[in-house]
């Protein structure tokens, strides 16, 4: 279970790294139950094997790149199940070594990111998709800062700070990272050029613009029409590699409780992305292995043997 010979951040510059897809849509694919306020990160301590088997359909469709199972992973959602902070910091760890252990069967180098959700996905009521809970920076900050301590210290590649709706909910996290000595890549969820909850995106990647420890800024979990503008903006305003990961472009009916609408991802725009400057390309929700395999065999590089 050991880690690549090369850093992340050295990997980015030779080229673009294909990233996985959804996990939860290939864990409901593999017949697992997700209907929970843990989501995913129910499976670390139910059925580990599952995720572990969902982290592996990605290897083989090609992803250089495992995001963990731990974005709903939290010390407050493992309590309200009735674990102590030990049995939670236990889980936290073993969302990273099960990717390990997925990416040690690569047939290349596979890096793997330990993912940290935002403050809303613990809540699980949608809250992360406007961020704004009435929380200051420095309450985000403390909520924020043992998880990635715990995430730190099970040795990732990078931690994924992900889905962030609020500039000021990026802005605690970048606090709380500090100290940890993992590199991180800083990704917003964004509408129509801004985050969820308003800011411009422009100032919202500004934050992370002169910060050594990330390596990378971008967009996850949006519509996939929104991504070139973004990569665009993140390259310009802090000249670092870019990391997008959209949605399938698909519609969440609440009421039937259905996915609606044709997918709308489409892995030839990757070139387009890949040439404004995204070096860490792959798919959010609804994205599986099938858009995985497709976007590698665009993607793949000769740098890369």
């Amino acid at each position: 279970m050991s880690a690549p010979a090369v850093p992340l951040a050295d990997a980015l510059a030779r080229g673009a790294l294909v990233l996985d897809g959804g996990l939860s849509n290939q864990l409901a694919a593999q017949g697992c139950d997700l209907s929970d306020d843990l989501w995913s990160a129910r499976l670390l301590a139910d059925d580990p094997g599952a995720v572990e088997a969902a982290h592996d359909a990605y290897v083989r469709a090609g992803a250089r790149v495992l995001i963990t199972a731990s974005y709903q992973a939290t010390f407050q959602g493992f309590a309200r199940r009735g674990l102590g902070p030990e049995e939670a910091a236990a889980l936290l760890r073993r969302s990273v070594e099960l990717a390990r252990r997925a990416a040690g069967r690569g047939e290349r180098e596979v890096w793997v990111a330990a993912s940290v959700g935002p403050y809303g996905a613990m809540l699980a009521d949608g809250s992360e998709y406007r961020g704004r809970y009435g929380l200051g920076v420095a309450e985000l900050e403390r909520f924020h800062r043992p998880r990635v301590e715990a995430l730190a210290a099970a040795g990732p590649d990078v931690l994924a700070l992900e889905t962030v709706p609020d500039a000021d909910e990026a802005r605690a996290l970048l606090r709380a990272v500090k100290g940890c000595e993992v590199p991180v890549w800083l990704s917003y969820s964004a509408l129509g050029g801004r985050t969820r909850a308003g800011q411009p995106l422009e100032e919202a990647f500004a934050l992370a613009a002169g910060d050594e420890q990330v390596i990378a800024v971008g967009v996850n979990c949006c519509e996939p029409h929104d991504v070139l503008p973004a990569v665009e903006t993140a390259a310009r305003v802090t000249g670092k590699p870019v990391v997008v990961y959209p949605n399938s472009g698909e519609g969440w009916d609440a009421r039937a409780r259905d996915w609606c609408g044709a997918p709308a991802f489409d892995p030839a725009a990757a070139l387009e992305w890949r040439a404004a400057g995204a070096r860490l390309i792959g798919g959010c929700c609804r994205v599986g292995p099938d858009h995985i395999a497709a976007l590698a065999a665009r993607l793949d590089d000769e740098l890369w043997p």
